[in-house]
């Protein structure tokens, strides 16, 4: 089994002119079922955000929908004041209907409204980095960024953004985002089984672009978990440590966001991604994209 690490895995990267561990962690899963509502076991919540920080992770990953509000007043309540090496990663384009859906919020007056939102809940003068959410629930979507991307550009301006990125878009929008602004990240689903982004990641890395995963683990085929498990078992430890283990060999621009509202399993997220992995096992890993 994964043995702790004495130091994060992967080291660092430099959002713009902010270093991140490449390690990092979200806080989606800190609220409640379906992403609504408070988590069951609040201090349980805010004592995985303060582990976090005394594990020396500098990269929080964010929504003020999430909950609706509620893991960024957590990260408040748990982190306030903050660290000053610790980078708090937001996004904005959508929120949430009744039904848990994710309706997309992209109207100018949206994403000024989303903003501030996050900057009050996280008791903030200025964003670190906010990423502009694209698509929907199912994936990216075709169309132009421009009129929300470039609204949060002004936002930028006014001095309440640091840095801009793109989540959950695609390789034609991240390069109009390009066109209009500089990024400094995007944020798409890819792990494993779902290699879409190859070319992207590749391309992304040339120019010093961060690219961060979501869901690292979600969405395999029983023949693809079937993969994954074998090369787990052969190093006695968990398909989750194996998959995030060759994110961070895949390219020095991935970036790991993992999240959990458990203690223990952000400390066997930290081990398993420092998991050794052999040219043998990398070789039986990629067959499976």
């Amino acid at each position: 089994m994964s043995t702790f690490p004495t130091s994060l895995p992967g080291g660092s990267w430099t959002l713009g002119d902010l270093t991140v561990t490449r390690f990092g962690y979200g806080a989606m899963q800190l609220a409640g079922p379906g992403v609504l509502g408070p988590p069951a076991d609040r201090d349980g919540a805010l004592a995985v955000l303060r582990e976090v920080v005394s594990l020396g992770i500098t990269h929080v990953d964010t929504s003020d929908a999430y909950g609706p509000r509620v893991t960024n007043e957590l990260i408040r309540a748990a982190l306030h004041p903050y660290p000053g090496s610790l980078r708090i990663v937001t996004k904005v384009g959508a929120t949430r209907d009744r039904q848990g859906g994710w309706p997309p919020a992209r109207r100018p007056e949206d994403v000024r409204r989303a903003v501030h939102e996050n900057l009050e809940a996280l008791g903030l003068d200025v964003l670190d980095l906010v990423n502009l959410r694209l698509g929907d629930a199912l994936g990216p979507r075709p169309g132009s960024l421009a009129e929300p991307f470039e609204t949060l550009v002004g936002l930028q301006r006014q001095g309440l953004i640091r840095h801009l990125g793109v989540s959950n878009a695609t390789a034609e929008q991240v390069a109009e985002a390009r066109a209009i602004a500089p990024i400094v990240c995007v944020q798409n689903r890819y792990n494993l089984a779902h290699r879409q982004d190859d070319a992207l990641i590749d391309e992304l890395a040339d120019q010093g672009i961060a690219y961060v995963p979501f869901f690292p683990l979600g969405g395999f085929s029983p023949l693809q978990s079937s993969a994954l498990s074998a090369v787990a078992a052969r190093l006695d430890t968990t398909p989750m440590s194996v998959a995030l283990a060759w994110l961070l060999r895949r390219s020095p621009n991935i970036l790991l966001i993992p999240g959990t509202s458990s203690v223990a399993h952000l400390r066997e997220n930290v081990a398993g991604a420092a998991l050794p992995l052999s040219g043998e096992d990398l070789t039986e890993l990629d067959k499976i994209g």
